[in-house]
C-alpha cells in the first residue's frame, strides 16, 4: 500500500542548528525533513498542513545518551511506554537505555527482548546499552554495532549492583568491547571506607547531606583516571557518564568532538543542583554519583561553554516516593528528570550562562556525532523529522499533575521554568502538543553507522 504524502509546513520559526540561530521554515514530507528555508523563501510545492512557530525555538529533538526506564522487570515504578510519554512530553525524541534491569541486559536474548518491547510500546526513538559483567566478556564481538548504542561498564557498584571490579576484566573489556564503552566512574573501595565511617559517627543511615561525601569526589576521580588509564592503552572508545566534579574535568581534553577518543556526559541533576539543595529536597536529589558542592556545579557549567563536556544527559531514574526515603545509606538513588531536562537547561540559557546553539550542540549534535547515530540529531534535508518548538518566553511551575513518569514524583516540582515545550515531532509525527501526547505513534530503533 502506498503512503499518501503529508506534508507539514513550519513557518516563522528561530531555527538553531549547527552553531546558527536564524528565522525560517521547514517542510517535513512523511517521516523526513525536506526543505529547510531561510526567512522570505516559499516551499516548493503546496503543503497538507501549515503550524505557525511565532516567537518559538525550533531544535532539532533531544537525544538523551542516559535513562532507566525499569523495563522489564522493575515496571511498578517506571516503564518504556510510561517514560517514553515523558520523554516526548519534554523534547526528547531518542533515548539509550541502561541494562541496569531485571533480567539485567547481560545476554543477547536479553538485549533482544528489550528492543522487541521498545517496537510495541515506545513512543520515540530508541536503542540499548549491553551490559558488561565479570563474566560475558565473551559475547561483546557478537553485539550489532548498527543497532546497539554501546556497551555501559559499572566500574563503581550502584542500583542493579553491577559493578565490574576485576583488573584483568575490565583490560578485556576495554580491549575487545569494539564499540564505545559508557562508564559508571567510582571506585568502590573508597565508598566502602567512607561508608563505614560516617556509620561508625552517624549512625547506620546518616543524613543524605553526607551522600557526597561518601560517594566522594576523590572515588569518582580515581575511578574516572582509571578508565582513561585503559583508554589511553588499549586505544577503547571511552565515554565517561555523569561527571560530578571539578577535578574530574582535568582529565578531559578541550578540543572538537570529532578528535576525540575519550569523551564525556554531564547530567541535568549535576548542572541544576549543588549540595546546599539537600535541605530542601533531601532524598529526592540522592543520586549516584553524588550532587556536590556549588563549586563543582559551576565548574561543569563552564565546561559546557567549552569541549571538556561533550554531552548533556539526564540518568533519568524512577524510584516510588517510598523509595527514596531514608537517608545516605538508605535511600534510593535516582531521580525522574527526562521531562524536564531541556526546560531546565533552557533555565541556563535564560540565566545567559549557556548559548542557545551551545545547548543544541550538546543535547543533540553531539549525541548524534558521537554514537554515530544514522540521518538524526541535526535539522537537515533528508534526516528524520525529530524536531521540538520551544517557547522561551513562556513562564510555568511543574505540578504533580503534569508529572508523566510512571513514579508520580520529580526533584523539579514546584520549579518555575521560563521555557515550555511547545510540540514534539517523532519522525514527522506530532507526538506532544498543547500538552498532550497522542499514544498512537510508535518511534524507530536508533541506527549506528558503524
Amino acid at each position: 500500500m502506498i503512503q499518501a504524502m503529508k506534508r507539514t509546513y513550519i513557518k516563522n520559526a528561530r531555527i538553531v542548528n549547527e552553531g546558527q540561530t536564524f528565522e525560517g521554515a521547514i517542510v517535513i514530507e512523511n517521516e523526513v525533513i525536506a526543505e529547510v528555508l531561510k526567512a522570505g523563501e516559499e516551499p516548493t510545492t503546496l503543503c497538507n498542513e501549515t503550524i505557525d512557530a511565532q516567537g518559538c525555538y525550533l531544535l532539532p529533538g533531544i537525544i538523551d545518551d542516559h535513562v532507566h526506564f525499569r523495563d522489564p522487570g522493575l515496571t511498578h515504578k517506571a516503564d518504556i511506554h510510561t517514560e517514553s510519554m515523558a520523554a516526548a512530553a519534554g523534547g526528547v525524541t531518542s533515548y539509550m537505555d541502561m541494562p541496569n534491569t531485571n533480567p539485567q541486559t547481560t545476554t543477547l536474548e536479553a538485549l533482544e527482548d528489550k528492543f522487541e518491547k521498545a517496537a510495541m510500546k515506545s513512543l520515540v526513538n530508541y536503542s540499548f546499552y549491553f551490559g558488561a559483567t565479570n563474566n560475558n566478556a565473551h559475547l561483546l564481538p557478537l553485539l550489532d554495532k548498527t543497532r546497539v548504542c554501546g556497551v555501559k561498564l559499572f566500574m563503581g557498584a550502584s542500583t542493579g549492583n553491577m559493578l565490574v571490579d576485576r583488573m584483568e576484566t575490565l583490560k578485556n573489556i576495554f580491549a575487545h568491547a569494539g564499540m564505545l564503552i559508557a562508564t559508571h566512574c567510582e571506585d568502590q573501595s573508597i565508598i566502602s571506607a567512607n561508608g563505614n565511617a560516617y556509620r561508625e559517627k552517624y549512625g547506620d543511615d546518616p543524613d543524605v547531606k553526607y551522600h557526597p561525601l561518601i560517594r566522594s569526589e576523590e572515588a569518582c576521580y580515581q575511578s574516572s583516571a582509571l578508565a582513561v588509564q585503559l583508554a589511553k592503552e588499549t586505544g577503547a572508545r571511552l565515554h565517561i557518564l555523569h561527571i560530578s566534579t571539578a577535578r574530574e574535568l582535568t582529565l578531559l581534553e578541550d578540543k572538537p568532538i570529532a578528535e576525540k577518543h575519550i569523551t564525556a556526559e554531564a547530567c541535568v541533576s549535576h548542572l541544576f543542583f549543588c549540595d546546599k539543595d539537600y535541605d530542601r529536597l533531601g532524598a529526592r536529589i540522592k543520586c549516584n554519583p553524588a550532587i556536590k558542592t556549588e563549586t563543582d556545579r559551576d565548574a561543569l557549567r563552564i565546561a559546557l561553554t567549552n569541549n571538556l563536556i561533550d554531552i548533556v544527559g539526564t540518568d533519568h531514574a524512577p524510584h516510588l516516593p517510598e523509595e527514596k526515603k531514608g537517608g545516605a545509606l538508605k535511600a534510593v538513588s535516582g531521580m525522574p528528570t527526562l521531562q524536564f531536562s531541556l526546560t531546565a537547561m533552557m533555565e541556563l540559557v535564560h540565566e545567559g550562562l549557556l548559548g542557545i546553539e551551545q545547548l543544541v550542540q550538546k543535547m543533540c549534535h553531539a549525541p548524534a556525532t558521537l554514537y554515530q547515530i544514522a540521518n538524526r540529531g541535526f535539522i537537515r534535508p533528508g534526516y528524520q523529522a525529530d524536531l521540538v518548538l520551544v517557547n522561551p518566553s513562556k513562564e510555568w511551575t511543574v505540578t504533580a499533575d503534569c508529572i508523566l513518569s510512571k513514579c508520580g514524583w520529580s526533584p523539579m516540582e514546584g520549579q518555575t521554568f521560563h521555557a515550555k515545550v511547545e510540540k514534539t515531532f517523532v519522525n514527522g509525527k506530532l507526538t506532544y502538543s498543547d500538552n498532550k501526547v497522542n499514544t498512537d505513534h510508535r518511534g524507530q530503533a536508533l541506527r549506528f553507522c558503524r
